[in-house]
């Protein structure tokens, strides 16, 4: 297996990991869930939803050039999802939380937390 086929691998993996984390989360959310529980999951899900939205962005964007190296192409892309998982946290601390609000107002109605 080339350092593509394992580059590509752990990334899918990473991004099912964190999904998966997610996923059990909300499944451990009920009546008896704090405000700081239920905030936190629903600021890492906005989190996460951000991070996806800017990789499809780039992917859109990004041109594959032949003369590129494929191993620093991969390490680059490796780089680049750290980046955007990072700057993904940052829009949704800078930005007022503003999908987290609108989720937090919405689940603590369905699950009537106080």
């Amino acid at each position: 297996m080339d350092i593509s086929a394992v580059s590509t691998l752990a990334n899918s993996n990473n991004t099912s990991a964190v999904a998966d984390k997610l996923k059990n989360n909300v499944k451990n959310l009920s009546s008896d869930s704090t405000e700081d529980e239920l905030k936190s999951t629903l600021k890492d899900f906005e989190s996460y939803f951000v991070e996806q939205v800017i990789k499809e962005m780039k992917d859109s964007m990004t041109l594959k050039s032949d003369d590129e190296d494929s191993s620093m192409s991969q390490y680059k892309d490796m780089f680049m999802d750290t980046v955007i998982e990072q700057m993904s946290d940052t829009i949704v601390e800078k930005s007022g939380e503003n999908i987290t609000q609108q989720l937090y107002e919405q689940m603590k109605r369905n699950y009537n937390i106080v």
